[in-house]
């Protein structure tokens, strides 16, 4: 609470490129949040080829807590820290143009900030298909032998993280890091975590909030988002020395042990299929529970969504080039992150 007794002025960041099919029920998610302070909502557009801008300019006549600012280079990071740089309230909720906050979402993360201390605070990444092939994915990305351990996809108590989806943030924070690192497009959020983390901030994950996503729509955009998860995410290993564990070694000793063992079986002996055999077995018979309650026909997409991811990934932390690393390390931030006042 400010020293008046009123909650903290809280602004809301949203990165958006060719988002037409999600932008409106995104923005009305924040906008239909009953949180007592005050608020303001700043879109970052990119160059899209859709109707997005059209329907963010309609958003901004619609209600004056809403505004835009431009985002040329159309990458992630880049659209977060001018969004950043153009809002000023001390609360910065992130917010996607494909995610729809729950309801008393600002309100409860506002209140975790407090409780804890923590400089940044996250929930549950809630994947919601609106077909069978999104709903798979859904599946696949809520389940264990989907992601693994990880909190924010699978739930979990309050406690600790190394990161959390999009995040509520104290201002401080993000200024005293100089905001995202542009270079990492992908894979910015851990990045940005890991590095409040080394400067001894608290990220804190709570089941009470939750943010529903929308999944990529087709098989060809969900392997080109984890080849690119992969990819970054072995740049952000080769940069921050230590921030690497078994867990994000899985897909790439996977999709290494499944290639060995087809040439085996092809060249040598049929024995060879059996480790690419049993990787299939294992996640037809992972998407039984994971497909609890779907369709048939999306419930027969669950393990093309989990190879899908699997081994995209995988194949995207194998083959990511060390020139990324280098170009990233060589890469400058501002010590501090200039504020809309200082512009």
């Amino acid at each position: 609470m400010n020293s008046d007794g009123q909650p903290p002025a809280v602004s809301v960041i949203m990165p958006v490129l060719n988002e037409e099919r999600h932008l409106r029920e995104a923005v009305h998610a924040i906008l239909k949040q009953e949180y007592a302070g005050e608020m303001e909502v700043v879109v970052a557009l990119g160059p899209s080829t859709d109707r997005t801008d059209e329907i963010a300019a309609e958003l901004v006549r619609e209600d004056p807590r809403v505004h835009t600012v431009p985002n040329p280079t159309g990458r992630t990071p880049a659209a977060l820290n001018a969004a950043i740089k153009a809002s000023r309230h001390p609360i910065v909720v992130r917010v996607d143009g494909h995610a729809a906050l729950s309801p008393g979402y600002i309100t409860t993360a506002v209140r975790l900030l407090e409780e804890t201390g923590a400089m940044n605070v996250g929930g549950i990444m809630h994947a919601e298909g609106e077909n069978d092939w999104e709903r798979a994915v859904a599946a696949a990305m809520t389940s264990k032998i989907g992601v693994g351990n990880a909190a924010f996809h699978t739930g979990g108590e309050a406690q600790a993280a190394e990161t959390v989806y999009l995040g509520v943030f104290r201002r401080e924070a993000l200024e005293q890091q100089g905001g995202y690192n542009e270079e990492f497009i992908r894979a910015q959020d851990w990045e940005l975590n890991f590095r409040i983390r080394e400067a001894g901030g608290l990220i804190w994950f709570s089941p009470e909030l939750k943010v529903s996503y929308r999944p990529r729509p087709s098989v060809k955009a969900l392997a080109k988002q984890y080849k690119d998860y992969g990819r970054w995410r072995h740049v952000v290993a080769r940069y921050h020395e230590g921030s690497i564990n078994l867990r994000y070694l899985a897909p790439p000793t996977a999709v290494c042990a499944i290639a060995a063992g087809v040439v085996v079986g092809a060249a040598l002996t049929p024995w060879g299929f059996v480790v690419p055999g049993g990787y299939l077995a294992a996640i037809v018979a992972g998407s039984v529970p994971a497909g609890k309650g779907l369709p048939l026909k999306a419930r027969l997409r669950i393990p093309v969504a989990l190879a899908t991811m699997h081994m995209s990934w995988g194949w995207g932390f194998l083959t990511s080039p060390r020139s990324l690393a280098r170009k990233v390390i060589a890469s400058r931030r501002p010590a501090v992150m200039p504020t809309a006042q200082d512009a």
